[in-house]
């Protein structure tokens, strides 16, 4: 079989994530990944980004996931937010070797995964991680920022068709759930929540790029996007990701009034990017990440973790602020 060709196999969809959070007050997520790489050696000057290392570094990419585990990350991302076939195809990849690469993505992941649950030392006091298949939207196939502005000019039908091929390929990678991640708008998110439905057995978390503390990157009501995704099941969490930290309270706050699903929060470390000269500015500050975190709980976050810019600093603070909050 193909790994274009993959089928649902159950009518009954598990829910990891949600047997996680029945244990944990917070769930924490791990960091960015492409900061990372980027930290020990790797150009991500590419338009396929972090998947990049999957060709030329795998086992760089274990190590950045390893470290997040023993930073006490309980979900961990896989380098596939940027992998699609059109990318893989500008690169003179064909099909069948991309869909081994996006495989080889997850693979790594838990091989990371059972490498820290090896170590009893490690594993005191903590959940099993679970592996998150990293599901990008359109524009960031384009790589020209627009997931941070949306707007692409594609109708659904054309979203599920673009989406379709990686979600097939995911589906049946051996994730426990994939992440629909960086989402700027609400017609992407349906587009992505129906076609889930053709791998009933699977589950997802969907999270949104915001402009504000109230709309989408794309301009929707954030509140609206959250009550649209609330009768899609497979939809286990939706949330708030690559968004300025100062903007999470009142997102949180509106989204948990719309929906009764989980929220997911995972901010960028409060820098600025500066998109005309390409860097940031701006210092990270691990114990204040941790800080802050305290208000999105309040708001209803209780999947939290960072998106670019943040690292296992982060995490290490998150985890020690998390496990002061006991059980």
């Amino acid at each position: 079989m193909s790994f274009l060709d993959a089928r649902p196999v159950s009518a009954t969809p598990a829910n990891p994530l949600g047997a996680l959070l029945a244990r944990v007050p917070v769930a924490v997520l791990d960091g960015a990944l492409a900061t990372e790489l980027e930290r020990r050696g790797a150009d991500l000057r590419d338009p396929l980004w972090s998947a990049k290392q999957l060709i030329e570094a795998p086992d760089r990419i274990r190590e950045v996931h390893l470290d997040y585990f023993r930073a006490g990350a309980d979900l961990a991302s896989t380098a596939t937010y940027q992998a699609t076939f059109e990318g893989f195809a500008r690169r003179g990849i064909g099909a069948g070797e991309a869909g081994r690469l996006m495989h080889a993505a997850v693979a790594i992941a838990r091989a990371a995964r059972e490498e820290f649950w090896a170590d009893p030392a490690a594993r005191t006091g903590r959940e099993r991680p679970l592996i998150a298949a990293s599901i990008g939207p359109y524009g960031a196939m384009l790589g020209d920022g627009s997931e941070y502005r949306g707007g692409y000019g594609l109708d659904r039908a054309a979203l599920r068709a673009f989406h379709r091929p990686r979600l097939a390929t995911l589906a049946r990678s051996g994730a426990d759930v994939l992440a629909f991640e960086t989402v700027p708008g609400l017609e992407e998110a349906l587009a992505l929540a129906e076609l889930l439905a053709e791998w009933p057995d699977v589950t997802a978390w969907l999270s949104f790029a915001c402009r504000d503390g109230a709309h989408t990157a794309e301009g929707q009501p954030i509140a609206v996007a959250a009550a649209a995704l609330d009768p899609h099941p497979q939809i286990v969490a939706i949330g708030v990701n690559c968004t300025a930290p100062r903007h999470l309270p009142e997102l949180l706050e509106r989204m948990a009034v719309a929906t009764a699903k989980p929220l997911i929060a995972y901010p960028n470390s409060g820098e600025c990017y500066d998109a005309e000269a390409k860097r940031w500015h701006g210092t990270a500050d691990p114990a204040g990440f941790a800080q802050a975190a305290a208000a999105w709980r309040r708001a209803g976050a209780r999947i939290i973790g960072g998106c670019c810019r943040t690292g296992p600093a982060e995490i290490r603070a998150l985890r020690a602020w998390v496990d002061a909050l006991g059980r």
